[in-house]
């Protein structure tokens, strides 16, 4: 039940990543309409825009990597043949990925609060805009990567119920 919810969660962050990619080719077409053919004037607020879009693009697409297991991780080891040394080497990303997730959010509060008082230069938007997408990935990893760790938990589980 939880799982589909997530799920579902992660679907609806494609379709807001669409959008937001969507978003980001106006500005960025803006900018090089502007700088290579004068047909429109120079906006500089296009770029500012552009930065704000793209973060959230970042921080989105980080947090479906870690549902879709897409991240980027190292294996020291070579792939583990048994279920336990599997549930060993992806828990520890698993726990990794957590431990930044936490970290990100502690601090990301407080750099989201930084950010609330500050605006930008051009569009005078409060920073806090982009800054708050860092606690809030932060929190969201470390939900995705607890479910799948549980997941493997319980699939270890069940494969050892069925082996007895």
């Amino acid at each position: 039940m939880f799982g589909r919810l997530l799920d579902g969660f992660c679907k609806g962050l494609r379709i807001l990543l669409g959008v937001l990619m969507g978003a980001l080719a106006v500005p960025v077409a803006m900018q090089v309409l502007s700088r290579y053919t004068g047909i429109i004037p120079s906006y500089l607020w296009t770029e500012e825009l552009a930065t704000f879009l793209f973060v959230w693009i970042v921080m989105i697409g980080s947090v479906i990597a870690v549902w879709d297991g897409t991240h980027f991780d190292v294996r020291i080891t070579r792939n583990a043949t048994s279920p336990i040394m599997e549930l060993f080497q992806n828990g520890v990303v698993h726990l990794a990925i957590m431990l930044f997730g936490a970290l990100f959010l502690i601090y990301g509060f407080e750099y989201a609060e930084f950010g609330g008082r500050q605006r930008s230069v051009m569009m005078r938007a409060n920073l806090m805009i982009t800054h708050i997408s860092v606690p809030i990935a932060g929190g969201l990893w470390m939900v995705l990567s607890g479910y799948r760790l549980a997941q493997e938990i319980a699939l270890v589980r069940g494969r050892e119920g069925a082996v007895q």
